[in-house]
């Protein structure tokens, strides 16, 4: 059955004071104001949030019909090379969106212009519709009424798009209480879908705006989480077009489900990645695998792989720490072996520090490592 749409103003509904919708609220405006101190040094911590950049990227991707899988995406990666193939590019787009989220979402508000701008960088140098996954018009509204694959929806006609906009983006900059929050962020996406302002690339465009609202209420990478919101969309995306029809649906009932699925799958994914900044587990469960992978498909020479165990056990080491590995090789002899891995890019000076090194991952010797063991841990949802 085709759902038609039909006008109903976006309303934010309050959930029983006794339901598992509140009780989520709850839970995760815990979490929001949890201080993230951990024992993972910052250094190793980055990398990781900019390997699930790359993880909530591909999973926004193939929720849109990219098949791309992340072992294929690695090798791009390890390659170095700029992809001229399409399915690179999009996923690339959306990496680098999200860094523009993370430098400016705090400076400015979720309007238009902020809005316009990350559908652009979403849809930059892909082909426009049909054949291809860009825009005819990058950063406007459609001009033409539209359907959406796999959905019952039919979004409103284009001419009403940019009024619906205009009080998409007041709801979102209306202040409320902080306890809305997060309810807001569940009705504004699927609002967004609902609405589908774009000719193409709504989908992605909405699950990085999903992203910065969570950023700008507090759920800050810059202090040290991780977030990978896509997570709780691509692990089942037959549940997810079955949560947004039910939002559809334009009820009370429909709505707090929708808010219940989103908010359910985001401290799923929120308690899950902060596990990785207590360092024990990080070593035992990440980074000793890693090491281990790489050395088993000779990638790294034996040395190194014992050179890297010193460099996880210690998080940050010297010349002094490897003498043992060492012990008929003088200063100059060591600072060689560690120089090779510096050039290689599997140690890093701690900052300000020369001679202190950190361990660094991603690489094209230690990242295939990486994700072998993040996928073994169940942190990617996507199979390879």
């Amino acid at each position: 059955m085709v759902v038609t749409s039909k006008h109903s103003k976006i309303t934010l509904f309050e959930p029983d004071f006794g339901s598992s919708l509140t009780d989520l609220i709850i839970e995760l405006d815990y979490l929001r104001k949890k201080p993230l101190g951990g024992t993972t040094h910052p250094v190793i911590f980055f990398q990781l949030k900019n390997i699930f950049h790359m993880l909530e990227s591909i999973g926004s991707s193939r929720i849109e019909g990219n098949h791309t899988t992340v072992a294929e995406y690695i090798e791009t990666k390890i390659e170095g090379k700029k992809s001229k193939n399409e399915k690179d590019i999009e996923i690339q787009n959306l990496e680098k969106a999200m860094e523009f989220i993370d430098k400016n979402v705090k400076k400015y508000k979720v309007n238009r212009i902020f809005l316009s701008e990350l559908h652009k960088q979403v849809v930059k140098d892909l082909t426009s519709p049909p054949s291809g996954e860009g825009s005819v018009d990058p950063g406007q509204y459609r001009a033409k009424n539209c359907e959406i694959v796999k959905s019952k929806h039919i979004p409103p006609d284009f001419t009403q798009v940019d009024d619906y906009m205009k009080e998409f983006f007041n709801f979102i900059n209306k202040e409320s209480a902080a306890k809305y929050d997060l309810l807001k962020v569940a009705v504004s996406y699927h609002r967004f879908a609902w609405i589908h302002p774009f000719d193409n690339g709504n989908g992605r465009t909405v699950r990085l705006l999903t992203y910065a609202m969570l950023v700008k209420q507090g759920f800050n990478v810059n202090v040290g989480r991780i977030l990978n919101p896509t997570a709780i969309f691509c692990i089942d995306r037959k549940k997810y077009y079955d949560a947004l029809s039910w939002a559809d649906r334009g009820t009370k009932k429909g709505e707090l489900e929708w808010c219940e699925y989103v908010l359910s799958g985001l401290k799923k994914e929120i308690e899950k990645i902060d596990k990785l900044s207590d360092y024990e587990y990080l070593a035992n469960k990440i980074l000793i695998p890693m090491i281990s992978y790489s050395l088993d498909r000779k990638t790294i020479t034996d040395l190194e792989s014992k050179i890297l165990r010193i460099a996880v056990e210690k998080q940050v080491f010297m010349s002094s720490d490897i003498k043992t590995l060492m012990p008929n090789k003088v200063y100059t002899e060591r600072s060689r072996v560690l120089r090779k891995l510096k050039n290689k890019k599997m140690i890093a000076p701690e900052k300000g520090k020369s001679r202190k090194y950190t361990l660094r991952f991603d690489n094209n010797y230690l990242l295939r490592g990486v994700i072998d063991a993040l996928e073994k841990e169940g942190f990617i949802p996507i199979r390879n």
